[in-house]
């Protein structure tokens, strides 16, 4: 398993140069056809006119959009640094959430930047890694502004036992066959035991192993929250890149209520990836 196209999903709004720096690095490990991708949307002000007036300010609305978007094909390409055979870029003038979920299918992983609040992200601009995951059907490597490459010389797996969890570290092989150490670690929650993480953990690092993988299992004591804990313990190894499942029937309730998916996808100050 490898990843041979890699989508990279660029924002209208902010800086692009974090998450085009570790998809190149990603582009170049697995010798990967790359994909730029880009939209948005013109939004109406709240104090929209009618009229000729009101066409006027759409028109150059969208030519804005436009010229945006063609000032984000040059900033892709320029840093791929590639063939053209090598390199696609994808555009639309639609809702981002919409078009990038869509074209999903044309790639193994996708690599965006970190939105650092879905509740402050433009939908007409940029996607919310977020939402993203709930509705692409691929893995996501979340970039944040933070991280100035993609650093895989330890790497932290948030176990959990769900199918989420499963799904992630399936989507990670590749990368976790890359890295010089892999830690997995289950953060115990809602009257777990010890023992019974200990095992599970214990059968994740045995799979790894048949994959390639050598790892050591943690199963940290902690006490509070568990997003917490994982950020703890992801320092005291030096992880560079976190990989875990995105969990929630509702994102909704995970950004009303917290949780561990919504801490990693706007929060972490290392690289994440997710899997739903």
């Amino acid at each position: 398993m490898t990843y041979a196209t890699i989508m990279v999903s660029l924002a209208s709004d902010q800086s692009n140069e974090h998450c085009l720096a570790a998809a190149r690095e990603m582009v170049d490990r697995f010798e990967a056809r790359a994909i730029g991708i880009a939209a948005a949307e013109f939004s109406p002000p709240l104090y929209f006119t009618s009229g000729d007036e009101a066409d006027r300010l759409i028109e150059q609305g969208r030519s804005s959009i436009k010229e945006r978007l063609s000032e984000l094909e040059v900033e892709f390409r320029k840093a791929m640094g590639r063939g053209s055979a090598q390199v696609e870029w994808r555009t639309s003038m639609e809702p981002p959430l919409r078009f990038t979920a869509r074209e999903a299918r044309a790639a193994d992983i996708i690599v965006i930047g970190q939105s650092r609040s879905s509740a402050f992200t433009d939908p007409f601009a940029r996607v919310s890694s977020s939402d993203l995951v709930m509705q692409a059907g691929r893995p996501l490597l979340v970039v944040p502004e933070t991280a100035d490459w993609l650093d895989l010389r330890s790497v932290l797996v948030a176990w959990k036992d769900a199918p989420e969890a499963r799904r992630a570290i399936v989507d990670s092989l590749p990368l976790l066959r890359k890295a010089k150490d892999v830690t997995v670690v289950e953060i115990i929650e809602n009257r777990g035991t010890n023992d019974e993480a200990v095992k599970r953990v214990g059968d994740v690092v045995t799979w790894l192993s048949h994959h390639g993988i050598m790892a050591s299992a943690l199963v940290p004591e902690h006490e509070g929250d568990a997003a917490a804990a994982l950020d703890t313990v992801a320092s005291n190894i030096g992880a560079g890149m976190v990989v875990a499942g995105a969990y929630g029937h509702s994102r909704l309730r995970e950004w009303v209520l917290g949780g561990v998916t919504q801490h990693l996808a706007t929060e972490s100050s290392r690289c994440v990836l997710l899997s739903r």
